[in-house]
């Protein structure tokens, strides 16, 4: 199929990716939508790294452009909400993309420093986006909204705030999904497993200081679907599908992106 989302504009956040030699979530997804003729906003706090993803898109021939915002700051929130009504008129798709776990730890470890910095980034950011995109949205009658969750948020970890954070966009989900049903508005979560994306595998790395392709095998060796870890085109494909009009009945939900690790938990 081709064109599933022609005529809608996406906001992206997050469509740059930290370096490595695969490619992360948000580009992925920034360029899938644009193959499938959406017109997207790329938002990254370093215009920098989403400079690429709109290189990609230019060169297969959609059309997005790159705005600067950190979205734990309420007004960069809503420059980006009033940027994309300027630019395009109307705002159909807001994916939220941003997360980390950089200096998470077992609780009584944790620095309560890098438990702020994780819920900020992770849950406020999310708040933030969805606060002053849903009232363009209601205005329209219609709208999705797609939150990048994780299976921590539902199986046991060895580090909190991640965990506890990615429980608290289930939550976001099921809450505005519930309140904003009635004015058209979708809802849905894509709560990814383990991914071979820059983020994920270099970033554990530079945590642990274990060799990259020892943490590919280790990661691997845990899901349980044949060929080990999914990839960004994986989560692509899901937030694709939830954006689509084939998704026009499907709201609040929570989807495992994962080879199916989040249903052997233990």
């Amino acid at each position: 199929m081709v064109n599933r989302l022609k005529d809608k504009v996406a906001i992206v956040v997050g469509a740059g990716q930290q370096p490595g030699d695969t490619i992360g979530n948000g580009r992925a997804i920034s360029i899938l939508f644009a193959r499938e003729g959406a017109k997207v906003m790329l938002v990254d706090i370093n215009p920098d790294l989403a400079k690429e993803t709109k290189e990609m898109i230019d060169k297969e021939g959609g059309e997005s452009f790159i705005f600067k915002a950190d979205i734990t700051k309420a007004d960069d929130c809503k420059r980006m909400a009033e940027k994309c009504v300027e630019v395009y008129g109307r705002i159909d798709i807001l994916v939220n993309n941003v997360g980390i776990g950089e200096g998470d730890k077992r609780l009584v470890s944790l620095s309560e420093e890098s438990w702020d910095k994780i819920f900020t980034v992770n849950l406020k950011g999310m708040f933030l986006s969805c606060k002053y995109v849903l009232p363009i949205m209601a205005k329209q009658e219609s709208g999705c909204i797609i939150n990048t969750s994780s299976i921590a948020a539902v199986c046991a970890a060895p580090f909190v705030a991640y965990k506890i954070s990615k429980s608290g966009v289930n939550s976001l989900t099921h809450q505005l999904a519930q309140e904003y049903a009635g004015q058209g508005i979708r809802v849905n979560a894509i709560m990814l497993g383990l991914m071979n994306t820059p983020m994920a595998v270099e970033g554990f790395v530079r945590e642990t200081k274990i060799p990259k392709k020892d943490i590919i095998k280790m990661r691997n060796k845990l899901v349980p679907l044949k060929g080990g870890m999914g990839d960004a085109w994986d989560s692509a494909y899901a937030a694709l599908f939830l954006a689509s009009d084939e998704a026009k009945f499907i709201t609040s939900v929570i989807l495992p992106v994962d080879g199916g690790q989040s249903s052997r938990c233990r």
